[in-house]
């Protein structure tokens, strides 16, 4: 069944065009992902679907009712802000337990629905401390936990592990995709963290300008993107111009190259280049080497273990001819 649904939705505020003429299904029990760079319409999305925004045009349904007019806390919809947006004066229990008191649950089966919300985001008997006592981390479990605890059919999540460490982040983007799974509600997750996107969501809708860009899996939106935009704002990528890769022998096309993707040396089945280093790197589990190969420059992304070319060096880059993404158009 579809959960969310968008045909030909668009926001407009004045002459700018936040969502311009957006269709878009969400499957149920779907973990769905919107990126793309701040003001590409993905936030407004999502807005939309929570009910703080309405369409200036378009259809929206989620579960095949109609969204237009209703408001949020009519929609079997919850929100899980960046900010987390908790209440400093509420212990951790009353803070989740808040919603199911919006809706006249009795106090005695609300506390028992927020203390089993709390052990499912692994804060049991932390109910009665207050957010100031809490580390980041454990406040966007707080902030998860008051969401469920509603039980809505679509969880959607604006950004909400922004603020968050880069070691907290890998390990939470492990647990909500873990609890996802576990509860089979569909997540909207919107963030412009392409690493978060392609590791957590089934699939991706890339935004810019107000527009999806494409629509797929990770895997499709990686090795197959559609447009110079998406090879460029998903991962790191080199934009091969048109004459270069036709010299390349596929055709006069654009072209998107991925870092890991290249080599130094040569071998039998590759498609090989030359040029002249004018960068290395050392990052750790990998060295990024820069080329300049008559006048394009190319960037690969070497194991650690292979020497570094020194700068001014002539080196031969290859690869393997499926790795070359051709694009035509935009």
């Amino acid at each position: 069944m579809t959960a969310v649904l968008f045909q030909q939705v668009s926001r407009h505020f004045g002459a700018v065009r936040a969502v311009d003429s957006v269709d878009l299904a969400i499957a149920e029990g779907e973990f769905f992902a919107m990126l793309g760079p701040s003001g590409s319409g993905k936030t407004t999305c999502l807005r939309l679907m929570a009910g703080f925004e309405q369409p200036t045009a378009g259809h929206i349904e989620i579960f095949g009712e109609t969204a237009e007019g209703v408001p949020p806390y009519r929609r079997n919809v919850n929100t899980v802000f960046q900010d987390y947006a908790l209440f400093p004066h509420l212990s951790i229990l009353e803070n989740v337990a808040y919603g199911l008191m919006v809706k006249g649950v009795g106090k005695a089966e609300r506390l028992k629905a927020a203390e089993e919300a709390l052990a499912m985001v692994k804060l049991p008997g932390y109910g009665t401390r207050r957010p100031g006592q809490l580390s980041g981390g454990q406040r966007q479990r707080v902030a998860l936990a008051r969401a469920l605890v509603n039980r809505p059919r679509v969880l959607l999540l604006d950004e909400p592990l922004g603020a968050l460490d880069l070691k907290l982040r890998e390990q939470m983007q492990e647990e909500l995709k873990a609890l996802q799974k576990s509860l089979g509600i569909t997540f909207v997750f919107v963030t412009h963290d392409q690493g978060e996107a392609l590791s957590m969501a089934d699939r991706i809708a890339v935004f810019n300008d107000g527009k999806i860009q494409q629509l797929g899996t990770p895997e499709e939106v990686y090795k197959r993107p559609a447009t110079r935009f998406v090879a460029d704002f998903v991962g790191s990528s080199n934009m091969l111009p048109p004459d270069f890769v036709e010299m390349l022998g596929f055709g006069r096309h654009h072209a998107s190259l991925r870092p890991e993707a290249i080599a130094l040396g040569d071998g039998p089945g590759r498609k090989h280049v030359s040029g002249r280093v004018t960068a290395a790197s050392f990052l750790g589990a990998a060295n990024r080497v820069t080329v300049d190969a008559n006048g394009t420059r190319i960037a690969a992304m070497l194991p650690a273990a292979v020497a570094v070319p020194a700068q001014g060096e002539m080196v031969t880059l290859s690869f393997l001819p499926e790795d070359l993404h051709t694009m035509d158009g935009a």
